[in-house]
């Protein structure tokens, strides 16, 4: 069993529907569970029943919560979630919450000098607390670091982002942010040749893209790997995305072909997409049939 660790924020997605657990590493952890993993969740809950609940959910979903600080006077996180037309979320944040204040301890320290792989975003590097608990936690690793990139302005600051994609050996992020993270260097063109100035610039081997609707690409080894996604009907995009990175995560893990691992992934965010809330009850026969039903049309 690979020891993987989630770094970064819980809280409730608060859905025009009602409230769901959510947070992109909570996301993460759960969805890395329902895929077969074993992931260590590192973050923080204010001493609330909010945060009670989260808990309750985490322990029910079998994923490990022993990592989880409780701040005295910081709430637990809860985040509004507008919906358009087409059901992509948007989110407003409030700041500060019990995850901007994750604090190093001798736990953690070990937890990371174990570790394979290191899952982090951006948005709980906002807070220079929870920040320097995560380069601490590199400095005393030699895991895979694995950035998922989540631009919310004003969230998420060039500096910031830049020097943890210095640090990742693996990226994952949407085809906006790739755009905009280039735009930075002032760089333009397709997508592929900024994917290829990401991999040079940063240092970083691999590379993923996610395209919405439109599938995702996968750049390992100095190759592209393409899938076009598979089409649902969608009820909220929230944690889509967070189930697509755990699922190829979960798939590279277990030695498929990063062909087969990226479409699983995609078919795993289209099976999300298509349910409420960020983290559904799902299995694999769920998934495999999206798969299978794509390739007989």
């Amino acid at each position: 069993m690979n020891q993987i660790i989630c770094f970064g924020e819980v809280l409730w997605d608060m859905l025009p529907t009602g409230a769901k657990p959510g947070g992109a590493l909570l996301n993460v952890a759960v969805h890395l569970k329902k895929q077969g993993q074993n992931p260590a969740l590192v973050s923080k809950i204010g001493n609330d029943k909010n945060g009670q609940q989260l808990l309750d959910f985490l322990n029910q979903s079998d994923v490990a919560t022993h990592f989880i600080q409780t701040d005295e006077e910081l709430a637990t996180s809860q985040v509004l979630v507008h919906l358009d037309e087409n059901n992509n979320a948007s989110y407003e944040i409030c700041e500060p919450v019990a995850w901007d204040a994750i604090r190093i301890n001798d736990d953690l320290k070990e937890l990371a000098k174990n570790a394979e792989l290191i899952i982090f975003g951006t948005l709980a590097l906002r807070n220079e607390t929870s920040r320097n608990t995560l380069l601490q936690l590199i400095e005393n690793t030699s895991a895979t670091l694995l950035l998922d990139v989540n631009l919310r302005p004003p969230f998420s600051t060039r500096p910031i982002v830049e020097e943890m994609l210095y640090k990742a050996n693996m990226v994952k992020l949407n085809n906006d942010e790739l755009a905009e993270i280039a735009s930075w260097n002032n760089v333009s063109g397709d997508e592929k040749s900024l994917i290829k100035f990401m991999a040079e610039y940063y240092n970083c081997p691999t590379i993923c893209v996610t395209r919405g609707d439109k599938g995702a690409v996968l750049f390992t080894e100095n190759t592209f790997y393409e899938h076009p996604g598979f089409k649902v009907v969608a009820t909220d995009t929230v944690g889509a995305g967070d189930s697509f990175l755990a699922s190829l995560i979960s798939n590279l893990l277990i030695q498929k072909t990063p062909k087969k691992s990226l479409e699983y992934a995609c078919a795993t965010g289209a099976y999300v997409a298509s349910q409420k809330g960020a983290v559904p009850e799902y299995s694999a026969q769920d998934i495999e049939k999206i798969i299978i039903s794509s390739n007989s049309i």
